[in-house]
């Protein structure tokens, strides 16, 4: 017989994160960087993103999980600084890179993993941006608390929404996989609450869907686990590819409507 909890604080959504995300492979981020770099352009989730994010031209700004600067470099033309944190030296190449060919002299780079941020370190800034990057983070509670220390004015951070990877999900019934998706952002709100911590939600509108100038792009695009697949589940990724994606002679693009992300936004104001 299920145990019955009186009082909903006490589920536990910290070990429901923790079990979702337990045997997960890391995705090897060095090798995912040029992919990243090449295919980065303004897009509707940036629009979204930008449209909630409140910046003054004197803020200091931590972008946790930077990556290669799609989004620190635009907020780095709004603010003082910015400081970008990845774990990843190859992404923070690309940064780097990106801030030159912008004549941008104003971020400064930290390598290190995501868990290991801690205020001692970082110390005070104004607002801390953690755009996609903490579906993955075991230790979030630890992490959340440091970030709410580090912001002196507002924290935003996006997760997974409810509807995201829906092709990628597809392909994975045909392989005949149980999808091991991530914690679901309710788990999010839920460990936010327990910290007492108390976010405003939004959930990111979002009208484009990607689009790609081949199949191999498709597949080598950062959403198929492509070094977890054998030789053979490529090829059938491939063919899945070739039936589900749509032509356009026009744009030249290969598309599927259903291949749109989806992003919540967590954000507070302290």
């Amino acid at each position: 017989m299920r145990q019955s909890i009186e009082n909903p604080n006490d589920v536990d959504w910290l070990g429901f994160w923790t079990e979702r995300l337990e045997g997960k492979v890391n995705k090897d981020w060095d090798k995912a960087a040029p992919g990243f770099y090449k295919r980065t352009r303004k897009d509707d989730y940036q629009h979204a993103l930008f449209d909630m994010l409140v910046l003054d031209e004197n803020d200091t700004v931590l972008d946790v999980g930077c990556g290669e600067g799609s989004v620190t470099i635009p907020i780095a033309k709004r603010v003082k600084k910015v400081i970008g944190l990845d774990s990843s030296p190859k992404m923070l190449e690309y940064l780097e890179k990106r801030a030159e060919d912008n004549d941008i002299n104003n971020i400064e780079t930290i390598l290190k993993p995501i868990e290991d941020i801690t205020y001692e370190e970082i110390r005070d800034v104004d607002v801390v941006v953690c755009s996609r990057s903490l579906n993955g983070i075991i230790p979030i509670d630890k992490v959340l608390l440091e970030l709410n220390k580090i912001a002196n004015k507002f924290v935003f951070i996006t997760v997974f929404g409810p509807e995201n990877k829906k092709i990628e999900k597809d392909f994975e019934k045909e392989l005949g996989r149980k999808t091991e998706d991530f914690p679901d952002y309710n788990y999010f709100f839920n460990i936010l609450y327990n910290l007492e911590i108390y976010p405003n939600v939004e959930r990111f509108d979002l009208n484009n869907y990607r689009e790609y100038d081949s199949i191999e792009e498709a597949m080598d695009n950062g959403k198929f686990r492509l070094e977890l697949y054998t030789n053979e589940e490529k090829e059938l990724l491939k063919d899945y590819l070739e039936r589900i994606l749509t032509y356009d002679s026009e744009t030249k693009k290969y598309y599927n409507k259903k291949d749109k992300a989806d992003w919540i936004m967590f954000w507070w104001k302290k």
